[in-house]
């Protein structure tokens, strides 16, 4: 490794827009943001356990070629020359995809996802596969098979899960961005506990071809980066139909960027009056409160809405994703049962007991509930903005369910309560830092809009980032140098 510890850091703190841009006007090369990224890592993971694998080598002369390419004055695409690395659940041909298991320790994929290769096309590069749980079914970051991923804040909390290590490495500035997968909140969860930003899109809004299945109800493709503006570019890149995902949507992308103004004037931001806010401990009350009137300094309205039927939005989703993670597993489950870790197992054979009548209803209600929610909510408000956790991020041993822990059950649960109704809902929902709990973790603000709405969350959250600087502040992880 050949590029200086100051130039690694000054790198490192670049913005995945801001390190774009400075490829494409040529004040850095592909190769250095790669050394770079790879120099934080050897600093830092051994502090955050983000990465199963890695190939240096291999992106080292990618960079090169995105490097060359560029001198030949080729035309280059909006994520040119910039490193990333991703959760470890999206295929490419012939490269390791562990999805976090021990039964897919060494698997290759034949394909590669359709995301995967807009990434590429854009002109990014892929680094390595990051930790996450176990083929993305905790919140908590606990992984059995490859070590329990870690928070950048603090070594002992967990960083959210199950792109546990994508909002770890993020946060510890080892890169700007990374794809993670939002079933119950994986991409908000670990985007608010690490301190960064994360936008799950409208159900089918991005292809999921070649992305390992958890609940294709439920499941969403998205990334976690340091701003929503970095979010808009990549989402700009990744979303839009796909022929090889027949559920992917048609409706057209519009330039998430360009909406990125800054003026809410006229704007009215919903704060619901019942479920989201209920026993929420002080810290992220009072972080909540303070958001709301950053938002009304930039224009915005704020306004109380109570929402419809939410008991049935969290029991519904929570049936739903149950059932499609069993029938996802139920091969596996058959043959090779002793190689899911407990907490795993427990998860999935209790989906195997939800009677199919009890499920079809669950999926049935979807569509008329999601009515009822989008004409009395969004009839009210553009855009509803709740706490992404409403109590403080638990330790890992304080959420360890495995070790049995008391208390741990609840702690584990009750981290992705604010998240897996969206979910169910299929609505668009951001997370951005907004504060930092009595134990110095970050504390995140949830935007979420009507569906295909996420130009209007993006432009929410975006302007709350030019008011404020949480988003901005190093993890003690990203210190090091």
């Amino acid at each position: 490794m050949n590029i200086a510890t100051q130039t690694m850091s000054t790198l490192c703190d670049l913005t995945l827009t801001e390190a774009a841009d400075a490829v494409a006007r040529g004040e850095v090369s592909s190769v250095d943001l790669t050394e770079a990224a790879f120099a934080a890592f050897d600093l830092r993971d051994d502090k955050l356990n983000a990465v199963i694998w890695s190939e240096r080598e291999a992106s080292l002369e990618a960079a090169a070629a995105l490097d060359a390419k560029q001198a030949s004055g080729a035309a280059l695409g909006p994520l040119h020359g910039v490193p990333l690395a991703h959760k470890d659940m999206y295929y490419q041909e012939g490269r390791l995809t562990t999805c976090g298991s021990k039964i897919r320790a060494d698997f290759r994929p034949a394909y590669s996802a359709t995301v995967m290769d807009r990434l590429h096309a854009a002109g990014s590069l892929t680094l390595a596969g990051l930790n996450m749980a176990e083929f993305a079914q905790n919140a908590s970051g606990h992984n059995t098979h490859y070590g329990d991923c870690h928070n950048p804040w603090g070594y002992d909390y967990c960083p959210g899960g199950s792109s546990s290590g994508s909002g770890a490495a993020v946060g510890a500035r080892c890169v700007t961005a990374a794809l993670g997968s939002d079933t119950g909140g994986s991409i908000r969860l670990p985007a608010s506990m690490c301190g960064v930003s994360g936008i799950k899109p409208t159900q089918t809004r991005v292809s999921r071809y070649g992305v390992m299945p958890l609940s294709f109800s439920c499941d969403n493709v998205g990334p976690l980066a340091r701003t929503a503006k970095d979010c808009a570019r990549i989402l700009s890149v990744i979303a839009g139909a796909d022929p090889m995902d027949p559920t992917c949507a048609t409706e057209p992308v519009p330039d998430y960027e360009a909406a990125l103004t800054g003026d809410l004037r006229g704007l009215k931001v919903g704060v619901p009056d019942n479920y989201f806010l209920e026993d929420a401990s002080p810290e992220v009350g009072d972080a909540f409160m303070a958001t709301l009137e950053v938002l009304k300094a930039r224009g915005a309205e704020i306004v109380s809405v109570s929402l419809p039927e939410m008991d049935a939005v969290a029991t519904y989703g929570a049936i739903v994703s149950r059932c499609e993670g069993a029938s996802a597993h139920a091969q596996w489950m058959r043959e090779r049962p002793g190689d899911y870790a407990l907490h795993l197992s427990g998860r999935m054979y209790g989906g195997l007991g939800i009677p199919a009548v009890t499920y079809i209803e669950a999926l049935s209600r979807r569509g008329g509930i999601l009515k009822t929610f989008a004409s009395e909510v969004f009839g009210a408000c553009d855009v509803l903005a709740t706490p992404t956790l409403r109590w403080r991020t638990p330790t890992l041993a304080e959420a360890d369910i495995d070790a049995g822990t008391e208390g741990a059950v609840a702690a584990f649960m009750e981290i992705s309560i604010n998240t897996r109704p969206i979910n169910y809902l299929g609505l668009p929902a951001a997370s951005v830092p907004c504060g930092l709990d009595n134990n110095g973790i970050p504390i995140g603000l949830q935007i979420i809009g009507r569906p295909f709405g996420e130009a209007k969350v993006l432009k929410v959250s975006d302007a709350f980032q030019a008011d404020t600087d949480w988003h901005k502040t190093k993890s003690p992880v990203a210190r090091i140098i």
